[in-house]
């Protein structure tokens, strides 16, 4: 019988394909995110000390700056990549390495890493 594949083991798969060529150090940490339905989530992880520096997420108190219940949509992704960066400037971040977590490169994925930008992380 042949064997469906689910989305999740998909994303699993791909997210593994992409951990093989990244990795983060203490000057240039790896910038993770994870999505769900209703919250977005993102660290930065220096892999050679197996340590999170920075974390922000849609969950937290202090990154909702939306209505509640609205984590998981493009607004609140532009909000946590902001955050992001600005907590990583004060952690004395510059640069970091992008993974996308085996998520396509759209929608909230994309405005998070955009707003990362534009708050000053280079990647």
């Amino acid at each position: 019988m042949i064997r469906k594949i689910e989305k999740k083991e998909i994303r699993n798969r791909v997210h593994q394909r992409i951990r093989r060529k990244l990795r983060g150090t203490a000057e240039r940490p790896r910038l993770a995110v994870f999505r769900s339905l209703a919250h977005i989530y993102v660290q930065l992880i220096d892999d050679t000390a197996g340590q999170t520096l920075v974390s922000a997420s849609s969950a937290d108190k202090v990154g909702k700056g939306t209505a509640r219940g609205t984590g998981g949509n493009v607004a609140a992704a532009k909000a946590i990549g902001k955050l992001v960066a600005e907590r990583a400037k004060e952690k004395g971040i510059a640069s970091v390495v992008f993974d996308r977590g085996g998520y396509r490169y759209h929608g909230r994925v994309k405005a998070l890493a955009d707003a990362a930008r534009a708050a000053g992380l280079e990647f």
